[in-house]
């Protein structure tokens, strides 16, 4: 089975310019900005803002990416992320960054998305509904 098959979600990305560093490589803090798009085509997949309160919302606590292969311009990437845990009060996402159309892995990471009380600055059990479209979208319900 192909790695991209254990993603619902591929966002596709079209690299820039702008993204390439003087080494003449895309620049490790874009992948970062990559790997955000892909979440936030993930939060609109599973309708994220209907469980949102005033105060209340989604805040990442942690990032992190292994670099696998340098990227060029131009290049077309694809970002597989998916839910892998969810948790009382955060989920952990995975993200494969591939080359578009390929199994050909660039970098891969993850990210934790605590549910955060903003006005008290700390996290929060996150609302039943919420882990409900998690696991209907992760399981293709």
């Amino acid at each position: 089975m192909s790695p991209r098959a254990a993603f619902r979600l591929l966002e596709p990305i079209a690299v820039r310019w702008a993204d390439v560093d003087q080494m003449g490589h895309v620049n490790n803090a874009k992948y970062f900005t990559y790997c955000e798009s892909a979440r936030m085509s993930y939060f609109a997949a599973i309708d994220l803002e209907r469980h949102r309160l005033e105060r209340q919302g989604p805040a990442l606590v942690a990032a992190t990416l292994n670099f696998r292969q340098q990227v060029h311009w131009p290049a077309a990437l694809e970002v597989g992320v998916r839910t892998a845990e969810v948790g009382r009060s955060s989920f952990r996402h995975e993200y494969v960054l591939f080359r578009a159309g390929g199994d050909e892995v660039v970098a891969e990471g993850g990210g934790v998305i605590a549910w955060v009380d903003y006005a008290a600055g700390r996290a929060i059990p996150l609302p039943d509904g919420l882990r409900e479209a998690i696991r209907r979208f992760e399981s293709g319900e």
